[in-house]
């Protein structure tokens, strides 16, 4: 059993259950349109799927304590279970900066070994405060291919705007950063790896990242004005 948690005298986090129910138009449409806003994509999930999610009790909540909704996320198994992926993580723009999100991700965390404690919890993000609440949790960063070879996880990457370098690169490169809890380097104490030290590395990375960027974009942006100028010198 996970236990709920009030967060600042403000918010309730906790395990999602069918009093959240109504919330889910709300949450897929903050999903969609956080998306837009940054430019990238998300899994697009149906207000069914996270209905699914929250009645299984694979999903964290947050609310106000007056029972406005704040945030969510929600878990996924691959490979019949031995991989699990925290996904979805959503904050209502008003609450963003407050301390809120990093909460909702080590609950969903909690969760994932509670339910699933051999398995190898996994992610794939842009986000430098995404990284910065993984690396505190013990994630370290890996190679995509590192990651689960389970189709109906890279599917989710289909509704990105930058999928056509994933699947170009054969999932070996793209714009995010695939990062891994093996909780059998956590089991004993002598054994456990050091710690990714991010704040001593986020300036690195973030520096990394934007060349990176400018690389496979301006790769992208090359191969459809080459597929362009083909398909006009067809006409």
């Amino acid at each position: 059993m996970i236990a709920s948690e009030i967060v600042n005298d403000q918010f309730m986090v906790q395990v999602a259950n069918e009093s959240h129910l109504s919330f889910a138009e709300t949450i897929c449409n903050e999903m969609a349109e956080s998306a837009r806003a940054r430019g990238t994509g998300i899994a697009k999930r149906s207000p069914i799927y996270v209905m699914e999610k929250m009645l299984e009790g694979k999903a964290i909540i947050a609310t106000t304590l007056t029972g406005n909704w704040v945030g969510f996320c929600y878990i996924e198994t691959w490979e019949h279970g031995k991989y699990v992926a925290n996904s979805g993580l959503i904050v209502r723009p008003e609450y963003r900066k407050s301390g809120i999100a990093t909460r909702i991700k080590a609950k969903a965390f909690e969760l994932s070994r509670k339910k699933y404690p051999e398995a190898k919890i996994i992610g794939i993000t842009t986000s430098l405060a995404v990284l910065k609440i993984n690396s505190d949790l013990g994630y370290q960063p890996v190679t995509l291919s590192e990651l689960t070879h389970d189709e109906a996880f890279w599917k989710g990457c289909q509704t990105c705007t930058n999928f056509d370098i994933l699947t170009r690169t054969e999932r070996k490169h793209c714009l995010c950063t695939g990062m891994m809890y093996d909780p059998e380097e956590h089991k004993k104490p002598e054994q456990k790896p050091e710690k990714w030290n991010f704040v001593k590395e986020s300036g690195l990375y973030a520096r990394w990242m934007r060349i990176k960027e400018r690389i496979l974009l301006r790769l992208h942006t090359d191969r459809r004005t080459r597929k362009s100028e083909r398909e006009l010198e067809s006409t």
